[in-house]
């Protein structure tokens, strides 16, 4: 790459002369020598330089220090003050348009030649940096968040076209202002609540015009500079699409949630007709097993689960003769063989359906026992589903505790007596003990009308 082209600007012709020596002697190449400061801009229609000595003295309408701030402002191009004439006043004029160097006549070649370079130097890093500032600022006033920075008092020193349309605020209008003036919200909001990056948080927005928009806002600080706050970035944007979407899945969940909810009730409705001796007894069974999920603080959607599990755990007795379902004296071994059918034909019934939850699994395993010795699979403990477990808890606890065909109702003493003697036996110890608590803390019933949520005697 080449020496800079640089353009002298003197109007004495003597001085000019000397100037241009120098500079051609240091290997610059000279693109015009003017006198005025009307000359600068005649002679740049032909010729660009790379930088301008500029006298600040100069015949004319034009100053050096008018044409220097032009040619920056306007051309890139930097300058150099060349002057013998040094007041004070001179100088508050020419720091305002930040020259890149000051060269007091009279001076050397090889101080001319240090103050070009480190001038070049300084002209092409600041052109740099403005270059990505125009690309930054390009790209925050184009994106579609809306964008906010804002000093460490406080004030907006940006706001880009979203967030302009959002809050309803000019850039003129928002520029300097305290941001809670222009970004307003529903409730309270602090600044100071956000001094580190804290993740998204949700608020509605009140625009200038008075519209709420629930958006969606990070605030995250600036680096420091040289140990001091340098401010903050707010970066926000319009969710109201996206809330509308949530509420109309969120009705949709709901509708269909009613809709499996009332299947379920007449699957179990269907099931209680054919065996009425057990009539409501999958009811009771739901509401025990709910219960003992809640006291063992099981998630909401997994407690939901085991209710509809257990609403329909007896759904294979469907394949089970009535005669057999009904039969007022004790069942024959065959019998009970067909019995121990219902939960495998239950499985088969519901495993290709598509719930939120394992039910056809956990009816298959509600009469497996924790030491293997339960039906069909002889499953043992890890192998059985915690789902499971709560409901084969509550399908004994309720059975024994109601009238059969073929026997009186043992009580629900003798019920609670036979789990706990077989606590970590056959039945999960930690199921086990939060059935107990529900009913010697808690007073649970089978036959409430009110949902089983738990509060202490």
């Amino acid at each position: 790459m080449g020496k800079a082209k640089i353009l002298v600007v003197e109007d004495e012709n003597l001085v000019a002369r000397d100037l241009v020596n120098m500079v051609k002697t240091l290997g610059y190449e000279v693109t015009d020598i003017v006198q005025t400061g009307e000359a600068v801009f005649r002679s740049l229609s032909q010729k660009l330089p790379d930088l301008a000595l500029m006298d600040i003295v100069l015949k004319g309408n034009l100053d050096g220090i008018a044409v220097a701030s032009v040619l920056w402002e306007e051309y890139s191009i930097p300058v150099v003050y060349i002057t013998s004439f040094a007041d004070d006043l001179t100088f508050e004029r020419a720091k305002l348009t930040e020259p890149f160097g000051y060269l007091i006549k009279p001076f050397e070649e090889r101080e001319l030649e240090l103050t070009i370079e480190t001038a070049l130097y300084k002209a092409k890093m600041q052109l740099l940096l403005k270059e990505r500032e125009q690309w930054v600022s390009t790209i925050l006033k184009s994106i579609g968040d809306g964008i906010i920075v804002i000093t460490p008092e406080g004030k907006i020193s940006f706001i880009n076209r979203t967030a302009q349309r959002l809050t309803g605020w000019g850039e003129n209008q928002a520029i300097s202002k305290p941001l809670q003036e222009v970004f307003q919200s529903k409730g309270s909001f602090s600044l100071n609540r956000y001094s580190e990056s804290s993740g998204s948080q949700e608020m509605i927005l009140i625009s200038k015009n008075g519209e709420e928009i629930p958006v969606e806002l990070n605030i995250t600080p600036l680096p420091k500079i040289k140990g001091k706050e340098a401010g903050s970035i707010i970066v926000f944007r319009d969710i109201t699409t996206r809330k509308k979407a949530d509420q109309e899945i969120k009705e949709s969940w709901n509708r269909l949630y009613r809709t499996l909810e009332g299947t379920i009730q007449a699957i179990s409705t269907t099931i209680e007709l054919r065996d009425p001796y057990t009539a409501g007894h999958q009811r009771r069974v739901a509401r025990l097993a709910e219960a003992i999920a809640r006291e063992l603080k099981l998630p909401t959607g997994q407690v939901e689960g085991i209710k509809f599990a257990a609403e329909i755990h007896d759904i294979g007795k469907i394949y089970v003769p009535a005669e057999i379902l009904s039969k007022p004296t004790k069942l024959t071994e065959l019998e009970y063989t067909i019995i121990k059918t219902h939960p495998q034909a239950g499985y088969d019934i519901l495993k290709n359906i598509e719930f939120p939850w394992p039910i056809a699994d956990i009816v298959l395993q509600h009469h497996e026992r924790i030491n293997g010795s339960g039906y069909p699979q002889a499953l043992k403990n890890g192998q059985i589903l915690l789902e499971a477990r709560i409901l084969a808890v509550a399908d004994v606890v309720e059975a024994m505790a109601s009238h059969r065909p073929y026997r009186p109702s043992f009580g629900i003493d003798k019920a609670l007596e036979e789990v706990k003697a077989n606590k970590g036996i056959l039945y999960d110890a930690e199921v086990v003990d939060a059935c107990l608590r529900l009913f010697s803390e808690f007073r649970f019933s089978f036959d409430s009308a009110e949902r089983p949520d738990l509060k202490k005697a």
